[in-house]
């Protein structure tokens, strides 16, 4: 297997998750900044121009990173990020789809829409005037979570790919123009549990 890589959150969230598992891919990365992804040969690995992808030992790809994740993690089922009971995975499952939805996207689009207009207006629908609301939406579902964690990690007792997904969007958000609201400080005292773990170095 390798894995078609670059910059950004998504890829991140892979790379923090196999450094978890102890998982060593070759890597190819993507140039996102000059267009990379967006252009043949890489439109052959993912129609959509997005990274990471992952490439087979059979030469096909999947891409998504919750897809690349759950493969990984059936795969190289130790140590479990997922789930090793259906009640674990579907927990798992629940809590990372609430990250997305609640923060991944808001987020994201609204970096894409204000600080990063410059690089995606040429490259997807952009909608500037939805920049402010799509961050204080994300804003929303940090203290959202904050309000609801109920134990050290996002989903409780067990650190899984939830956890690795608010981490990887949360630090890239600190850095194009929303930082994490101190006032949140279940999800700050998280984050910094989080960020010590060797596989947030290993990521970056």
């Amino acid at each position: 297997m390798k894995l078609y890589t670059s910059i950004g959150p998504n890829p991140r969230v892979v790379k923090m998750f196999m450094a978890e598992k102890g998982v060593d891919l070759d890597r190819i990365e993507v140039d996102l900044r000059s267009g990379e992804n967006r252009k043949a040969p890489y439109l052959s690995v993912n129609p959509a121009g997005q990274t990471p992808a992952l490439e087979l030992d059979d030469g096909s790809h999947i891409t998504e990173i919750t897809a690349i994740c759950e493969y990984l993690e059936e795969h190289t089922p130790n140590p479990p990020l997922i789930g090793t009971t259906s009640e674990e995975r579907a927990h798992t499952r629940m809590w990372t789809r609430r990250v997305d939805l609640k923060v991944c996207e808001p987020l994201a689009n609204g970096f894409r829409f204000g600080e990063g207009l410059a690089m995606f207006e040429s490259r997807l629908r952009c909608l500037p005037e939805a920049s402010a609301g799509l961050k204080a939406i994300a804003q929303d579902g940090v203290a959202w979570i904050d309000e609801n964690m109920q134990g050290p990690w996002i989903g409780g007792a067990r650190f899984t790919l939830a956890d690795i997904l608010l981490f990887a969007f949360l630090d890239f958000g600190a850095i194009v123009g929303q930082p994490l609201d101190p006032k949140n400080k279940r999800i700050v005292d998280w984050f910094e549990r989080v960020k010590a773990r060797p596989s947030a170095a290993a990521s970056a």
